[in-house]
């Protein structure tokens, strides 16, 4: 019997990939976007093809009044086994300096207090605490955590180490509840993120910097999110993942 995902920012980059090959490896999976509505509808499409059943979830987690409507409509397959907290944003390359409260808050809005209260309907639903049938969560935060990207978005940077100690945090709290929370850190990956905050040839330049000599694809960052929802990976909680290439 297939188990049942909801992953968030599953239209595109990460989140995308982890639908595709979460659907190829036996579950159903409700996709969460916020604007890419043809982009979500094709990964849909691809969900179905490996045999899943495919949910369209549109809503933005940075409303926080809407999250938990958001995990009722994902309710529609069935009862939550995995939650992948994925929706994130990056505002364009800047100095702290050239910093604005309004570009700090909309960073945070989404990447912190969005995930944040993304995981707390998670727990009310899976955790057999409240009736749930357990399982696994898993937070996507970033190599910019420990890097701390410097002259490019700190404010990012800040808001996923923020998610690290939350993992932790979480884990710890649902250990005993039959949860087990999990975060990955990408490293260099091939998304579009970095066009999105404004340096498109960022792969290319930095390249060099990974001990392994190059980028990371999107479905290499997917495969370790897989494992961490798995049963494979059923004695591993409060752990964050490096998906660096080294770096």
């Amino acid at each position: 019997m297939r188990k049942n995902l909801f992953i968030t920012g599953a239209s595109t980059g990460i989140g995308a990939a982890t639908a595709r090959l979460a659907a190829a490896a036996g579950w159903n999976v409700a996709i969460g976007y916020r604007s890419s509505k043809d982009a979500a509808e094709a990964v849909a499409a691809e969900v179905e093809a490996a045999g899943g059943t495919a949910l369209l979830v549109p809503g933005d987690v940075s409303d926080t009044d809407l999250i938990p409507s958001l995990f009722d409509k994902a309710g529609e397959l069935g009862p939550l086994h995995g939650f992948v907290n994925n929706a994130g944003i990056v505002a364009p390359t800047s100095r702290v300096e050239e910093f604005t409260p309004e570009r700090v808050r909309e960073v945070f809005d989404v990447n912190v207090i969005g995930a944040i209260m993304c995981a707390r309907e998670a727990v009310r639903r899976m955790s057999t605490k409240h009736g749930g049938p357990g399982g696994s969560i898993v937070n996507i935060s970033s190599a910019a955590a420990y890097i701390g990207s410097p002259n490019q978005y700190v404010d990012y940077a800040a808001s996923k180490a923020a998610i690290d100690t939350f993992t932790k945090g979480l884990a710890l709290e649902v250990g005993q509840d039959g949860l087990r929370v999990n975060a990955v850190r990408p490293g260099l990956i091939e998304t579009q993120i970095h066009t999105k905050g404004g340096e498109p040839d960022r792969l290319e330049r930095l390249a060099h910097m990974v001990p392994m000599g190059r980028s990371g694809s999107a479905g290499e960052t997917a495969e370790g999110i897989l494992w961490l929802l798995s049963d494979k990976s059923s004695y591993v909680t409060g752990t964050t993942l490096d998906v660096t290439g080294g770096r």
